[in-house]
């Protein structure tokens, strides 16, 4: 196998796990409020604290996501979506979209939690 097709091969599978672990967090970030206005507390916390996980793993890596480095090293190209499998819009914004969701779903998880 060239060098060429095993780098296409590491590539191919570290987008597809960060693709895999970019929809668990943006399920847990889309699911809070929803459960919170739902007044499924506990659940709504967990996913929180899923979410805070990987914001403290953003925050350790100067925020940015470790297979993002990874897959650096298997391709020169820089696009927004270069290690990810998501359109380039969505790639370019995800922390603007989701990170906005998450703050204002935390507000609301607080108020929810504090009034019951």
């Amino acid at each position: 196998m060239s060098d060429l097709s095993r780098n296409s091969r590491a590539l191919f599978q570290i987008r597809l796990v960060h693709t895999l672990v970019w929809f668990i967090f943006a399920a847990a970030t889309t699911a809070i409020p929803i459960l919170a206005l739902r007044q499924r507390l506990e659940w709504a916390l967990w996913c929180s604290l899923t979410v805070w996980c990987e914001v403290l793993v953003l925050l350790f890596n100067r925020m940015r996501c470790p297979l993002t480095r990874m897959a650096e090293r298997y391709t020169a190209n820089r696009s927004d979506n270069f290690d990810i499998f998501l359109p380039v819009w969505l790639a370019r914004n995800n922390k603007l979209i989701f990170g906005s969701l998450f703050a204002v779903s935390e507000v609301l998880l607080l108020v929810r939690w504090l009034a019951s």
